[in-house]
């Protein structure tokens, strides 16, 4: 097996082995534990590899290559915000927002995990309340 590329985060080399297993190609990632576990080691150790076999090294350069963003656009129906409003003043500038992320993110720190709860919804940014619900 040859290394085909190198990269210094663990998911982006299983995003690159996905590609191109769905294409049939034999691969495989060395290193991914190592970097995973002391992943300040990973620029040391040239990151985490991915290898493929000697007989598929043109076709996996060439889907690493690729990119297949248009073809997913097509996929996804583009955002419709016209049914999403605030509940209280109607507005259609909402944003999805998480409540308390702060304060669970200080209590980590302090104490070693979050004491506190958040809630994932909705805010407005005209009048500032959050709503769970649109």
């Amino acid at each position: 097996m040859v290394v085909i590329e190198r990269f210094s985060f663990v998911h982006e080399a299983h995003i690159a082995k996905a590609n191109l297993e769905s294409a049939g190609i034999h691969c495989y990632l060395a290193d991914e534990f190592t970097v995973n576990t002391q992943w300040l080691y990973s620029n040391a150790i040239g990151g985490v590899r991915l290898m493929v076999e000697e007989k598929d090294i043109e076709s996996a350069r060439v889907l690493l290559a690729s990119d297949f963003s248009v073809a997913l656009e097509e996929q996804i129906p583009p955002f419709d915000n016209e049914h999403e409003h605030c509940a209280y003043c109607g507005s259609h500038d909402v944003v999805t927002y998480t409540k308390g992320k702060r304060p669970a993110f200080l209590m980590f720190i302090v104490l070693g995990f979050p004491l506190f709860t958040y809630q994932h919804g909705y805010k407005c940014n005209q009048c500032g309340k959050f709503s769970e619900e649109l």
